[in-house]
């Protein structure tokens, strides 16, 4: 008997995948990948456990979730149930093609507030069409019995009844198994991000044709709004740098310090010159050079390079303009 299971990397996925295994089931992982959620975590926990995993691009579906989620927000910009139903509905799609039974999640009764509690997880299962296929091993016995368990594909009396914010069952459990490594419990979706969400949120407002690319982009640097059609992003180590210069566009103006350490800063729209008065500023006062002198600052746009001096001043100035 064959199981698909909905593998986050995090250690609930873990544990479900194992309670599994030791019954004797055949597991294969599936995991969702977005510009919101990465499956790196995934890869390495599944590798871990001898799992193996396949990954499954929902970008397109998730972006028209996230302008319009039809159960809301959590913090964030995270429409946490609605993506847990494209999810499921996904992987129900997928039981036929992989010849799996039923479906497999590590969530967990009342461990998040809005995705996890009776209610929510309820509306998850029936809304993604997939009710009776979805079994949740951690928390199998406060729930209602599924197929797999009424067939007796798996035996109801071995899952466990686990409810609650706590982890040191959980943590028992691992080292049950003898798990030693496995990812923190602090979530890897970047919806849940108070700043990132903040600006998405801004990238929705401003520029509702945003691209692929500007999503990355949100993941990089310092982001600055000179006003509603200028744009930038400061970069704020060489990491972030190189990112930045791989993510610019031919149209797009990138500024740098001469003569000093400092950002590479990616300018997005049409910047008067007074605009960019403000970014080569905003770029000297983020560099090494020093504050209260004119210093040279390179614009690159258009294969065109033209030199501007401008004078820092301190970051807290240009905070009215931080997204």
């Amino acid at each position: 008997m064959k199981a698909l299971a909905l593998f986050s990397g995090g250690l609930d996925s873990i544990l479900a995948v194992k309670l599994l295994q030791e019954q004797g089931l055949d597991i294969g992982g599936i995991c969702f990948e977005s510009p919101f959620f990465s499956a790196q975590m995934a890869h390495q926990s599944a590798r871990s456990i001898g799992l193996a995993l396949a990954v499954v691009d929902i970008t397109e579906p998730m972006l028209d979730i996230v302008l319009s989620p039809r159960h809301g927000y959590g913090r964030g910009l995270n429409p946490c149930i609605d993506c847990h139903i494209l999810m499921f509905r996904v992987a129900g799609e997928m039981l036929i093609r992989e010849r799996a039974h039923f479906m497999v999640s590590g969530e967990v009764v009342g461990q998040r507030p809005m995705s996890q509690n009776l209610r929510s997880l309820s509306i998850i299962s029936r809304e993604s069409g997939f009710d009776d296929l979805i079994l949740r091993p951690l928390s199998a016995k406060r729930l209602p019995e599924t197929l797999a368990e009424k067939e007796g594909w798996v035996d109801r009396e071995r899952l466990l009844g686990l409810s609650g914010r706590s982890r040191k069952p959980q943590i028992a459990l691992a080292e049950r198994y003898g798990l030693v490594q496995y990812p923190s419990p602090a979530g890897g979706c970047l919806l849940t991000d108070v700043v990132f969400s903040r600006r998405l949120k801004d990238l929705i407002t401003m520029d509702p044709g945003f691209s692929r690319r500007d999503l990355e982009l949100l993941k990089q640097g310092r982001h600055f709004r000179i006003n509603e059609g200028t744009k930038i992003v400061v970069g704020r180590d060489e990491r972030e740098n190189e990112a930045i210069l791989s993510l610019a566009r031919q149209e797009d103006a990138l500024l740098t310090v001469e003569s000093f350490p400092g950002p590479t800063v990616l300018v997005i729209g049409d910047p008067t010159p007074e605009d960019l008065e403000v970014v080569a500023a905003i770029t000297v006062s983020y560099s090494d050079a020093p504050l209260g002198h004119p210093i040279a600052v390179r614009i690159r746009r258009d294969s065109t390079i033209e030199m501007l001096r401008a004078q820092g001043d301190e970051k807290a100035y240009f905070h009215r303009f931080m997204i």
